[in-house]
């Protein structure tokens, strides 16, 4: 969520900035009513201090044995008035919140403007594999391997769907071993949170309202207050861990991870070449977390990237890094580069890692505050994410840059302790 005072003291700023990832942005409306409740308040604070006053009076003036119940009847017409002030006061706090949680965050000044025409490849490691036979496609691939079997995933639940069978449950399950066990070695704390979230940690995530109805819900109630959904990813849950709380400056930065399964809506149709895995409704991922001081996030934010990068590294895939622009980036990220990993059969890269710092976005939106030493103050922390990493298209890579002319597949040394094999 943005700064109200921000918007109200560099307006123009703010618009500037969000032109970056919105068409149309006007903010009268919200500074008329931004006004019109500063101006409530002032009035209720005139009126209950002289209310204050006046009943510590009325015990001195009954003392005297002067008439006081003039004085009660000009306290009960100025309740009267708090309350009628009060009335007011409500559904204009209620408009303006709704209309900062619809804002997108804003984005780093070097984030250049538009979407994925702009964004920018900023590096890349290893090279494209060059076969010297008619390579196969994943989905001939684990198909003749027996690694995933798509018919029965589909019989089970329904088109985007799939099941991993044999070694291509080993291969997945490897692979999850192979992150949990380098994030638990850099001293990241390993958490497996719910997969069914309240509608609050959506908000908070800052992928609610806008986004609801990309979610699995559980339940839907019109209130919200008590809806419930499946995680689209355990950011939205790792998020609202300190949701509501004031931390210590020493216990920052906290370092999290977690695995959990995905759940994705993906409304839409899919293209021809997105077959397979490289498009579900259903993924497990691995997700790092970072809750850092302002002045830290952005050595946080390299952190986060370089771990994901030798992950990618470790497995010995080609892939490209990826700056991605405004409207490209997530509405809660104030900055994102993606890691791509190369599908040789789509002749084309697929995000596996995004990596983003929310600034203090998401900390606003949740009440995420942390308390300097030596200071009574308190201070949004800053919030990043990354994956570490997601599945779906790390197996298809594997199998399809790793292949050999036989068909069979060599499986990643770090892998291979889990696999127990070299190859398939």
């Amino acid at each position: 969520m943005l700064d109200l005072n921000l918007i109200r003291e560099n307006t123009q700023m703010v618009k500037e900035a969000l032109s970056k990832r919105m068409d149309n942005i006007d903010f009268d409306e919200l500074l008329q009513w931004d006004a019109e409740r500063r101006k409530l308040i002032f009035d209720i604070d005139i009126l209950k201090n002289k209310k204050n006053k006046v009943s510590k009076e009325i015990p001195e003036l009954k003392r005297k044995g002067e008439n006081i119940e003039i004085y009660y009847l000009e306290m009960k017409e100025v309740s009267s008035n708090i309350k009628m002030l009060e009335d007011r006061l409500t559904p204009l706090g209620e408009k303006i919140n709704t209309f900062l949680e619809a804002l997108p965050n804003l984005p780093d000044n070097d984030v250049v403007a538009g979407g994925k025409e702009n964004n920018k490849v900023i590096r890349e490691w290893g090279k494209k594999p060059d076969f010297k036979f008619i390579p196969r496609d994943h989905v001939e691939l684990v198909t003749m391997h027996n690694l995933i079997d798509y018919e029965r995933g589909v019989k089970l639940a329904g088109n985007g769907f799939w099941i991993y069978k044999g070694d291509g449950a080993m291969l997945e399950w490897a692979l999850l071993n192979y992150f949990i066990e380098e994030h638990i070695k850099d001293g990241y704390e390993f958490i497996l949170p719910p997969h069914i979230l309240s509608y609050q940690c959506g908000l908070t995530a800052g992928q609610f309202p806008k986004f609801q109805d990309e979610v699995f819900k559980v339940t839907d109630n019109k209130n919200n207050e008590n809806s419930q959904f499946l995680l689209p990813t355990s950011e939205t849950a790792l998020i609202n861990l300190h949701r509501d709380e004031i931390l210590k400056e020493e216990e920052l930065p906290k370092k999290y991870f977690s695995y959990t399964p995905c759940y994705r809506v993906e409304a839409g149709s899919y293209r021809a070449s997105e077959r397979g895995m490289i498009r579900g409704h259903q993924f497990n991922k691995v997700e790092m977390f970072q809750y850092t001081r302002p002045e830290d996030s952005d050595a946080a934010f390299e952190e986060l990237l370089g771990k994901a990068e030798r992950l990618v590294q470790g497995l010995g895939l080609h892939y490209r890094v990826s700056k991605l622009a405004a409207k490209d980036c997530s509405a809660s990220m104030a900055r994102t580069y993606d890691i791509e990993i190369w599908i040789p059969s789509m002749n084309e890269y697929k995000e596996v890692s995004s990596a983003s710092n929310a600034r203090d976005y998401q900390a606003r939106r949740g009440m995420i505050r942390f308390k300097r030493n030596g200071s009574k103050n308190t201070e949004y922390v800053h919030t990043l994410n990354a994956s570490g990493l997601a599945t779906s298209r790390l197996l298809p890579a594997i199998v399809e840059q790793m292949q050999q002319e036989d068909g069979s597949i060599i499986i990643p040394e770090v892998l291979r302790k889990w696999m127990g094999k070299e190859k398939l």
